[in-house]
C-alpha cells in the first residue's frame, strides 16, 4: 500500500504559462521529463534513456491534470497537479499529490521539490 503526500507551493506567475508547463507534452519536458509525448490519453515520459508510460486520468482546463502510471499495479494511485490563480495578486497555489512506497517516501517528495523548483526557475517565477 502506498502512502498519499502532497507538495503545495505559492508563486507570483502567470496562470496560463503555468498550466502550458503543466499540461503539454513541450512544457512537462521543461522541467519534468527530459521528453514527453502523447498520443490519444498515453503520455510516455523519458528520462536518461528509458521511458515510462502515464495514461491522462483527467484534464481541468485552468485547475487541474492527473496521470496514472501504466506500470503502478495500487489502483488507488495516481500523479496529479492542481493549480488555482487569485486574479487579484497574480498568487497562484500548485499542489503535487502523488503516492509513494513508505521507504521512498522521502526521496519521492525530494524528486517533486527539485522538479519544482525546476519549473519554478523556468517560469522566472517569485516563491511567496
Amino acid at each position: 500500500m502506498k502512502t498519499k503526500f502532497e507538495i503545495e507551493i505559492l508563486l507570483k506567475t502567470s496562470p496560463r504559462v503555468l498550466e502550458d508547463k503543466l499540461t503539454t507534452p513541450s512544457g512537462l519536458s521543461e522541467w519534468f521529463a527530459e521528453n514527453v509525448n502523447a498520443q490519444n490519453d498515453i503520455y510516455e515520459f523519458w528520462w536518461s534513456g528509458s521511458s515510462e508510460k502515464a495514461k491522462l486520468q483527467v484534464l481541468k482546463p485552468g485547475s487541474k491534470i492527473r496521470f496514472k502510471w501504466l506500470s503502478d499495479e495500487d489502483e488507488e494511485s495516481y500523479f496529479e497537479m492542481n493549480f488555482a490563480s487569485d486574479p487579484m495578486t497574480n498568487i497562484v497555489c500548485l499542489t503535487v499529490t502523488d503516492f509513494a512506497e513508505e521507504g521512498d517516501l522521502d526521496d519521492s517528495k525530494l524528486l517533486w521539490e527539485q522538479n519544482i523548483n525546476d519549473l519554478v526557475r523556468l517560469l522566472g517565477a517569485e516563491l511567496t
